[in-house]
């Protein structure tokens, strides 16, 4: 029996508003176990939110998880990140796993600009 992996060269689901709730929902559908890394995130930012008496952690739990939510939404952009990424902790060349570094780094700025963080 052969199996092929399905061919995903659109978006899964359309960008989400910056809401804790409608990014919780578009994490669900397309990286449900970071539900928990989520939660915890979003917890942490809003203890250190009211220690500093201020909403910036706020806004940068928003802008973390749409642009995580931006990568995982198109599936061949959250496998490139994944493959750079691992591929620049097994490099045994330092040149080159700075490459692939780069080239994670690159995937992950252009996601928050795409979000516009």
């Amino acid at each position: 029996m052969v199996t092929t992996q399905p061919e995903h060269t659109g978006e899964l689901i359309p960008r989400p508003e910056q809401t804790p709730s409608a990014l919780r929902a578009a994490l669900a559908v397309v990286a449900p176990e970071r539900l928990p890394e989520m939660d915890a995130s979003q917890r942490a930012a809003v203890t250190e939110a009211i220690e500093q008496s201020g909403i910036t952690p706020l806004r940068m739990f928003l802008v973390q998880w749409a642009a995580v939510i931006e990568i995982e939404r198109f599936p061949d952009t959250a496998r490139e990140l994944r493959r750079a990424e691992y591929l620049a902790q097994i490099a045994e060349d330092p040149e080159e796993s700075r490459r692939y570094v780069r080239a994670a780094g690159d995937i992950i700025r252009a996601a928050h600009r795409a979000v516009g963080g």
